[in-house]
């Protein structure tokens, strides 16, 4: 009997407004939904649950969600998240925000109020007390590609299809409210499966795209030591494979600029590093900026990659691809070309040219090694990150939190098919807890290596709890220096310092023996190592939590010279009237 209810149940909730829109999203590749409950989000939260292709995880606040949705984005390829009306909206935008800063597709699906409500010039609970319900939506259509409100039977269908393949074509997130009484109701549109999804192939203009190979090929061959950069725009044009295809046709020495790490093998010879000017990887910032002719593919210039706006990279001879458009020296500049097009085009036109190669082999000298530690000696940033490179390889994938993770995780070298991600464009401290989260349960068969520092775990702490009930085995290296050290170095002051907390044992209480978490705290580089070692073996399998304590001055040399480039641009006075 409770077979056969549960059968008529399920047929219910076929053919409804709910089931369709869980239906479009396993469609799309999503198999994990963050969410957190709201009044006006249950019912559909019901019908995304009965879903069977569909997991709902539970996380312990929206803006954790919306991280997770942008983990589980960079990893899979598409995220969502759900959350109720105004007050879980509002709580996740800053989250959607960040996911349109690095072009992420995240479905951002909010339960919205009862579709009597609309036009009846009526109060509601969630809202700021006005008769008007539009203060999420205006919010929203600043950080999304597309936007759809729900409340009549009608056109559900059209907006929701509408706004999903938005996100898909435009690799961005987008807002889709439903209204709390429509997910159980039944229309025709939704009885039969979901028609399947045609994106349109975006195909470069042929006339523009043979004008900027020759363009671009008369430029580059003409240099005497050219040089490739790639950036964070490879992913959402998809030409990593170019790239590389590019890079073994030309012979030109290959850079990243530091958020298209991970983007571009580290494993290919002509590698050199991280293209940062002042904080670049040793002789790659020198190979770069004294080439004759540069190639920056999917840059993104602001404050932050430019450290201060201090590159030395002059206009006349930079190139700079674009996911759609290619722009030569100072001109000419040629839209609708795809990235990917152009690469594949362009790599049959190059002359192999090793020159800069050469000169780079020619001045490099590898990295020294730390000095040997005295034994009982309070441990080192720099022999906590040479640990950590020891324990890469292509099952792990590396998240770096804003602050000094960025510059020491910078320097790893990664292994092939080893992940990587950070947040450069956006910076929000506390984006890597729900990242984590987010990427862990998309990537499970890699393992996490999280590197997150004391000040931004304050910041999301709670949904370490998630993680356990989800039976992940990431492994995070809390870094506990006692306060917020990247503003320390761009400007310092008694705000910088926080409230220094006892992380392993608010993990262990968090844990509260259920699900499988170890913890430890290490103050050593002997004790180091021995949490590595258990950590990678006795609970391989366990989320495993490392506090590291280190000085509070102990920073990379990188982030002393970056921190005072950029506390240089923001302190510029004002320009005379």
């Amino acid at each position: 009997m409770e077979e056969s209810n549960g059968s008529i149940q399920q047929s219910c909730l076929n053919g409804t407004l709910g089931r369709h829109l869980a239906k479009r999203l396993v469609q799309i590749g999503v198999k994990d939904v963050f969410s957190v409950p709201g009044d006006f989000n249950l019912t559909l939260l019901d019908h995304l649950i009965a879903e069977p292709e569909l997991s709902l995880i539970g996380c312990c606040n929206e803006l954790n969600a919306g991280y997770a949705a942008d983990g589980y984005a960079r990893a899979n390829g598409v995220g969502a998240c759900v959350v109720t009306f105004t007050v879980g909206g509002l709580s996740v935008l800053n989250a959607i925000a960040g996911a349109y800063s690095e072009n992420l597709p995240v479905i951002c699906i909010v339960g919205g109020p009862n579709s009597n409500d609309y036009g009846t010039n009526r109060i509601l609970h969630h809202t700021i007390g006005l008769p008007d319900f539009s203060q999420e939506l205006r919010c929203f259509q600043t950080v999304t590609c597309s936007q759809a409100v729900v409340n009549n039977l009608e056109d559900a269908h059209e907006l929701i299809d509408t706004a999903i393949s938005t996100a898909l074509k435009e690799s961005k997130p987008v807002y889709i409210s439903i209204s709390c009484n429509l997910p159980g109701l039944h229309y025709p549109t939704f009885a039969r499966d979901p028609v399947p999804f045609f994106l349109a192939p975006k195909v470069s203009n042929q006339l523009g795209l043979e004008a900027a190979v020759e363009a671009t090929a008369e430029f580059l061959n003409r240099a005497v030591k050219p040089v490739i950069i790639g950036g964070p725009k490879l992913r959402v044009a998809k030409a990593q494979k170019a790239f590389m295809e590019l890079a073994d046709a030309c012979g030109y020495p290959i850079a990243i600029m530091p958020s298209g790490k991970g983007l571009v093998p580290e494993q290919h010879p002509n590698f050199i590093g991280t293209f940062w000017g002042a904080v670049s990887s040793s002789y790659c910032g020198e190979i770069v900026e004294s080439a004759d002719a540069y190639v920056f593919i999917g840059p993104i210039f602001n404050d932050y990659s430019s450290v201060g706006y201090s590159l030395l990279i002059k206009q006349e001879k930079l190139v700079v691809v674009q996911p759609n458009r290619v722009t030569v020296g100072n001109g000419p500049s040629f839209g609708w070309v795809f990235m990917a097009d152009f690469l594949n085009a362009l790599a049959k036109k190059l002359k192999k040219n090793s020159t800069a190669m050469e000169n780079y082999r020619r001045i490099y000298v590898p990295p020294g090694i730390p000095l040997k530690r005295e034994k009982g000696e309070p441990l080192r940033v720099n022999i906590l990150f040479k640990h950590i490179q020891e324990m890469l390889n292509s099952d792990t994938a590396v998240i770096a939190e804003t602050g000094d993770s960025w510059f020491n995780c910078q320097k790893l070298r990664l292994p092939e098919n080893c992940g990587y991600e950070f947040q450069m464009q956006f910076g929000s401290i506390g984006w890597s807890v729900g990242a984590t989260l987010g990427y862990a349960q998309a990537a499970k068969q890699k393992r996490v290596i999280a590197c997150i520092g004391d000040g931004s775990f304050q910041v999301t702490a709670q949904d370490i709890s998630t993680m356990m009930r989800c039976g992940q085995r990431s492994i995070i290296f809390l870094i506990n220096n006692g306060g917020y050290t990247i503003e320390v170095e761009i400007h310092d002051g008694p705000y910088n310092v926080i409230k220094n907390w006892d992380y392993t044992g608010l993990v262990d209480a968090i844990h509260n023996g259920q699900g499988k978490c170890w913890t430890k705290k290490v103050k050593t580089e002997e004790e180091l190592i021995e949490a590595i070692a258990t950590a990678t073996s006795t609970h391989k399998d366990s989320l495993c939590f490392i506090e590291v304590i280190v000085h509070k001055d102990d920073t990379s040399k990188e982030l002393l010279e970056w921190g005072s480039r950029v506390s240089s641009a923001n302190s510029r006075p004002p320009n005379p009237q």
